[in-house]
C-alpha cells in the first residue's frame, strides 16, 4: 500500500445501478466517488542543493561519465534544492540499475519507434473512442511544446496543469518538459489560495484549466502571480475573451512557426540528471513540499517497476488501462502516463464524472487488464456486494458461502506456496468468480492493485474469496511513486510486498520486535524539495538514504509490512508510544458505521477519540450532508433504530447506535496490547470530516493538528476530569 502518508482515504457514496450477476449484482458506480490517491502526502519531508561541477572527460562514454559522477562520495551531490540544479545519479554496477540514463524525450521517441502505430490514448466524445496512436501523440506533445516556447516558457520555470485526467492534460504535461520547463500538475480541489502558492512556488510562466469553474480560481490570484504570462483554458469553450488566454486549439496553433531547430536545441540541453516535474505533497503538515523529479527518476522507475510486475510489451500483446486517478499524484502519473509509454499500454480516459459513479460503465466497457483502485474503492465495492448478497435468496447466499470459503483457502494455500486447484474451486470459479470480474469489467484484468491508504484484511481476504487478489503497493512521491508491490507469485495479506529490483530497504533503529523507520535508496530518489533545504536534509541523510517517516518491519521471507507512522505516534503521559492508525482502523472496522476515527491523548493520561458517521456527499461542493448512507442507514435498523440522518443518532443520542459503538470499541480494547493502547473516552461529532471543511487534505489525508484545533472544545472536554478513566463501561462524552 502506498502508505498512508502516501494517498489518502476515498469517499464514495452515490451511484446508479450496477448489475453485477447475483449474488453480487452490487451498485458499484456509487462506490468510485472521489478516490483520490495518495502516493505522497505525509511522506518524509525533504530538500535541497549540492550542484555537481564536476567537468565530463571528453574520452569517457555517457555511461562512465554518470557512473564515476554515481560513486564518489555518498552524500555529496545526491541531491539539490536549485530547480536548475543537477544531481549524481544513484547508478549501480550491475543489473537494472545499471541501464544507461535517458531522458524524457529518449524515452519517447523509442516508444515512437518500437509503437508509433499502436493506439496511446482513447478519449471518448459521445458513444465514440477518439484515439491517437504513439506517432500522433509524439507529434502533439512537440506541437504543445513549440506553443509553450512561443508564449514565453522559461527554461526550468512550471506549467501548472489543473484539471481531470484528459488527452490534453498528458499533452501538456509532457510538452512542458520538452519545451525545457517544469510539469507541475495541481490539485482540483485547491482553493485559489493553494492555487497561487504552487504556481508561485514553481515560478509558473503558464496555466493550464479544464473549465471555468477553474478558471475563476486562477483569475481571482492570477495579480499575485508574477511570472504567469499566459492562461489556457483546455475544455470548455471560453465564457468570456482576455488578454492571454486562449482554448486548447488556440494555443496549439500558436507555435506553428516556432522552427523545430529552436525546440531541438532545449531537447538537447536537457540531461537526466536535472528536474523535469515537480509533485506536489498535500500539506497536511504545512505548506506543500514541491518534490523534483529528474528525468532519470521517472525514466528509470517506469522501466524498473514495469519489468517488476511482468507488464507485457505492446509488440506481444498490448496492456489496457483506465486513467481516472488525479494526475496530480505520482501514483497516477506512473501508472497512467509513463509506464504506458515504457511498454506500449493503451490509456482509456474515463469521463469526469469517474469519481462521482461514471468509472464502472468505463470499467466494464474497456475491461483493463491492469487496474489500480486506493483502498476505500475497494472497500465500497466489498460493502455493495455484501448488501446485495444479502438481499439475495437463501440458494444463492448458501452458493456465495460456499464459493467464497473454497476461494479463500485455495488462494491462502496458493500464496504459501501450493499450486493446487482443488475441483470444487474449478466449479466455483465457472459458477461465481468469473460472473463476479465480469459484472465488474475485471475479467481479463491479472493485475489489480491498492495503494495510497492502509487497507483491512477482511477487505483483502474478502477479494481473495472471489478469486480477485488485490496487491499492494507502497511508496511516496519522493520514491517516484512505487517501492514495493506485491506479486501474484509473491504476497501476503496485509504486505505491501518487496522492493523493486534495483530499490533498496533499510529498517532504521529498529526495536525488539523489529519495527524501525523504513528509509529508500536507489536511482527513484528524487532530487529534494524546491527552495526548502532543511525539509530536504530532514528527509535525505547523510549516506543518501530516503527516511519515509513510516513505520515498519520485514517478515523471515522479506515481506515489508508498515506498523505506523512516526510523526503520528501518541506519546501519553506515562511515556508510551502508541500509534494511531491500527487502533482507528480497528474501530472503524469493528463499527461499520463509522466514516473517520481520530485518536487523541498526545501528553495526556489516556487516549480518546473523535468518531464521524457515513453520510452521503454533496457531488457538486464535496461536503458532507447530514444524509447517512444507505449502508449506514442499514445498518441503523439492523440495531433496531429508525436514524436517517447524522443528526437524528448525535442530536437525540441514540441509544441503539450509541451501545453499538461501545460495543465495538469495548472490542477492540479487548485486543489492546496494554492498558494504555485503550480508548477510554469517545465523542460523535456533528459532521464528518471533508476536504472543503478542512480536516482532510487534497489527498484525504486527515490533518490531524488541524482537527485538533478544530475540536478543541470536544477534545479538553474528554480530560476535565483529572482522573483516569477505570472502566470504559460509559465513556461517551456529556
Amino acid at each position: 500500500m502506498l502508505s498512508e502518508s502516501d494517498m489518502g482515504t476515498v469517499r464514495a457514496d452515490s451511484a446508479p445501478n450496477l448489475d453485477v450477476p447475483e449474488p453480487y449484482e452490487a451498485s458499484l458506480s456509487d462506490i468510485l466517488l472521489n478516490p483520490p490517491l495518495r502516493v505522497e502526502d505525509d511522506l518524509a519531508e525533504t530538500t535541497e542543493e549540492t550542484k555537481d561541477s564536476e567537468e565530463t572527460k571528453p574520452e569517457e562514454s555517457q555511461l562512465d561519465m554518470f557512473r564515476s559522477k554515481a560513486l564518489s562520495s555518498p552524500a555529496s551531490g545526491l541531491w539539490t534544492t536549485r530547480g536548475d540544479g543537477e544531481v549524481k545519479l544513484r547508478l549501480d554496477q550491475d543489473g537494472i540499475g545499471s541501464e544507461t540514463p535517458k531522458t524524457v524525450h529518449e524515452l519517447l521517441q523509442e516508444a515512437v519507434k518500437k509503437y508509433g502505430d499502436y493506439f496511446a490514448l482513447a478519449s471518448k466524445k459521445g458513444d465514440k473512442w477518439l484515439k491517437l496512436t504513439y506517432k500522433q501523440y509524439y507529434e502533439e506533445c512537440r506541437k504543445a511544446a513549440k506553443s509553450f516556447i512561443k508564449l514565453g516558457l522559461e527554461r526550468f520555470h512550471g506549467v501548472g496543469i489543473l484539471g481531470f485526467n484528459s488527452a490534453e492534460w498528458f499533452i501538456a504535461d509532457i510538452g512542458a518538459i520538452l519545451a525545457g520547463g517544469f510539469a507541475v500538475g495541481i490539485y482540483t480541489t485547491n482553493s485559489p489560495e493553494a492555487c497561487q502558492y504552487v504556481a508561485e512556488n514553481c515560478s509558473a510562466n503558464i496555466l493550464l484549466v479544464e473549465n471555468h469553474k477553474q478558471l475563476q480560481k486562477i483569475l481571482e490570484v492570477q495579480h499575485k502571480l508574477p511570472h504567469l504570462k499566459a492562461i489556457v483554458q483546455y475544455n470548455e469553450e471560453l465564457k468570456e475573451k482576455r488578454p492571454n488566454l486562449y482554448t486548447w486549439s488556440e494555443f496549439m496553433g500558436l507555435g506553428s512557426d516556432v522552427p523545430d531547430s529552436q525546440l531541438e536545441k532545449i531537447i538537447a540541453s536537457q540531461k537526466p540528471t536535472q528536474c523535469c516535474t515537480l509533485i506536489y505533497t498535500s500539506g497536511t503538515t504545512g505548506q506543500p513540499k514541491g518534490v523534483m523529479l529528474s528525468h532519470d527518476n521517472i525514466t528509470w522507475t517506469s522501466l524498473a517497476a514495469g519489468r517488476y510486475v511482468k507488464l507485457t510489451d505492446a509488440t506481444e500483446q498490448q496492456e489496457l488501462v483506465i486513467s481516472y486517478l488525479p494526475l496530480s499524484h505520482i501514483a497516477a502519473q506512473m501508472i497512467d502516463i509513463w509506464l504506458p509509454i515504457r511498454f506500449g499500454a493503451q490509456v482509456f480516459f474515463a469521463q469526469p464524472d469517474a469519481l462521482k459513479g461514471g468509472l464502472i460503465d468505463t470499467l466494464r466497457e474497456v475491461r483493463p487488464t491492469a487496474f489500480m483502485g486506493v483502498p476505500r474503492v475497494w472497500e465500497k465495492m466489498q460493502e455493495k456486494m455484501k448488501s446485495v448478497g444479502a438481499k439475495s435468496s437463501a440458494l444463492r447466499r448458501k452458493v456465495a458461502a460456499w464459493a467464497k470459503e473454497v476461494g479463500l483457502q485455495t488462494n491462502l494455500k496458493r500464496m504459501n506456496g501450493s499450486a493446487e486447484l482443488p475441483v470444487n474451486f474449478r466449479l466455483a470459479r465457472q459458477l461465481v468468480y468469473k460472473k463476479v470480474r465480469k459484472g465488474l469489467g475485471l475479467d481479463r484484468c491479472t493485475k489489480c492493485y491498492t495503494g495510497a491508504a492502509p487497507i483491512t484484511k477482511e477487505t483483502l481476504e474478502y477479494f481473495l474469496s472471489l478469486d480477485i487478489p488485490v496487491y499492494e503497493l507502497y511508496g511516496m512521491s519522493e520514491s517516484s511513486g512505487p517501492h514495493t508491490i506485491s506479486l501474484p507469485d509473491s504476497f501476503r495479506v496485509t504486505s505491501c510486498g518487496k522492493e523493486i529490483t534495483g530499490c533498496r530497504t533499510m529498517i532504521y533503529k529498529p526495536d525488539n520486535e523489529g519495527n524501525g523507520e523504513i528509509c529508500f535508496s536507489g536511482r527513484h530518489i528524487f532530487m529534494g524539495y524546491l527552495n526548502m533545504e532543511d525539509k530536504t536534509k530532514e528527509a535525505v541523510d547523510e549516506e543518501g538514504w530516503l527516511h519515509s517517516g513510516d513505520l515498519g518491519k520485514h517478515d523471515k521471507n522479506g515481506f515489508l509490512y508498515i506498523t505506523g507512522r512516526i510523526k503520528e505516534l501518541i506519546i501519553t503521559a506515562g511515556g508510551e508510544n502508541i500509534p494511531p492508525v491500527p487502533i482507528e482502523d480497528a474501530v472503524k472496522e469493528a463499527v461499520p458505521i463509522i466514516s473517520n476515527a481520530m485518536l487523541v491523548g498526545d501528553k495526556a493520561k489516556f487516549l480518546a477519540m473523535l468518531l464521524t458517521l457515513k453520510c452521503n456527499i454533496n457531488g457538486e461542493t464535496g461536503e458532507p450532508e447530514d444524509d447517512l448512507t444507505p449502508e449506514a442507514i442499514a445498518y441503523c435498523l439492523k440495531l433496531g433504530s429508525n436514524a436517517r440522518k447524522v443528526s437524528d443518532i448525535v442530536g437525540g443520542k441514540d441509544k441503539a447506535v450509541y451501545a453499538a459503538i461501545q460495543k465495538g470499541i469495548a472490542s477492540v480494547n479487548e485486543r489492546a496490547i496494554s492498558n494504555a493502547q485503550k480508548v477510554q473516552k469517545w465523542v460523535l461529532l456533528e459532521k464528518d470530516f471533508s476536504v472543503s471543511g478542512g480536516e482532510l487534505g487534497p489527498t484525504m489525508k486527515l490533518k490531524r493538528p488541524v482537527v485538533a484545533k478544530m475540536y478543541k472544545d470536544q477534545i479538553d472536554q474528554f480530560y476535565a476530569d483529572v482522573e483516569t478513566p477505570t472502566t470504559t463501561a460509559n465513556p461517551l462524552s456529556k
